[in-house]
């Protein structure tokens, strides 16, 4: 809310009253008297003035129109930083021109299971390797991870490969745990909108991984990331993951449209997990494909070497030799748009 415009007819008593209200969120206003209209200007940091607040202000007596010059989500937005942001972990780099690849089972296992994949991966050219400590699944009685133990496989696979660890933090209480473990905190679809959990990872040092949540918006998940910054990390990397449609055919419905917008609204590095967005391993690789093509700075792919006895997302994960083999097939995609894997 930068410009608030009252129509002709508006009172001095409501100009003051409008006034009055925006001191008291500690900004200050300049008027502008025209023939036709009043406009008042806003000064001071209005991303902190909410949509509620910014709706208040429109049924105000006399005001015609409230406009927003800086988007909502100000430390996120290109507003803020033109150039795009680029995240270095353990001498990997998301953002930049080589595209890295996330790869790995939903979730941990057992360490035989995982280093095997590990080892598999990283022959391939992956630069992180990742999977599921806790595990947010639909049903309580599903296999929901292996907690602190899976952290000690995933922290042992990375020492042994050299590959940086990507896991789902779904419990603040869980935070100081993780943080001895993993080198980029995940926070899931579901909780995109769990501002306490965000308020908490903006306060580590650590990049952040924030899925889109099932249903969001691109603004509502940019608002999610300014709750991370806003507490001073501005590691934030965005994946899109799919999103919930009426559309049955796949998992979700992958929404690569969201990686060109984004990277016209945002400076953060955008990456797509293909594995989630449609559900089925055959599917992955031509919508990897497309999503390099469409301009994302990385991808998660999840892999396993019995996925038909995986505990979790089978039918999803590659088996080793099929993502080596989309690898290799990503390469020339990549170079066709300026871009290396």
């Amino acid at each position: 809310m930068d410009i608030i415009v009252l129509n002709r007819n508006a009172a001095e008593k409501d100009i003051r009253h409008i006034l009055k209200k925006l001191e008291g969120k500690g900004l200050k206003a300049t008027i502008s008297r025209g023939t036709e209209r009043v406009v008042v200007g806003v000064i001071g940091d209005t991303s902190k003035i909410t949509e509620e607040e910014e709706n208040a202000f429109r049924v105000m007596r006399g005001v015609e129109e409230v406009m927003r010059i800086l988007k909502p989500y100000k430390l996120a937005s290109r507003d803020f930083k033109d150039k795009g942001t680029i995240i270095k972990v353990k001498g990997k780099i998301i953002g930049g021109k080589k595209i890295p690849v996330i790869a790995g089972p939903c979730a941990v296992e057992s360490w035989a299971m995982l280093i095997s994949i590990a080892e598999k991966i990283k022959a391939a050219g992956a630069s992180f390797i990742r999977g599921g400590a806790y595990k947010p699944r639909t049903s309580p009685y599903a296999f929901q991870g292996l907690g602190e133990e899976g952290l000690q496989y995933l922290a042992a696979a990375s020492k042994k490969t050299g590959l940086p660890v990507v896991t789902e933090i779904m419990d603040p209480r869980d935070l100081e745990t993780i943080l001895k473990y993993t080198d980029v905190i995940q926070i899931g679809a579901r909780n995109m909108q769990n501002f306490r959990l965000l308020l908490e990872v903006g306060k580590c040092k650590k990049p952040v991984l924030l899925k889109r949540g099932l249903s969001a918006t691109i603004k509502e998940w940019l608002m999610a990331a300014e709750y991370v910054m806003s507490k001073g990390n501005h590691d934030v990397i965005l994946c899109e993951r799919g999103i919930r449609t009426f559309e049955t055919a796949t998992r979700n419905t992958l929404d690569l449209s969201a990686v060109p917008v984004l990277k016209q609204k945002t400076h953060l590095p955008v990456i797509v997990d293909p594995s989630h967005g449609v559900g089925k391993w055959d599917l992955v690789a031509p919508m990897a494909k497309a999503a390099v093509a469409a301009g994302a700075d990385g991808l998660i792919i999840e892999v396993h070497t019995n996925p038909a006895e995986a505990m979790s997302d089978g039918e999803q994960s590659l088996k080793p030799d099929a993502f080596k083999k989309l690898m290799a097939e990503l390469k020339p995609v990549a170079k066709a748009v300026g871009r290396e894997i």
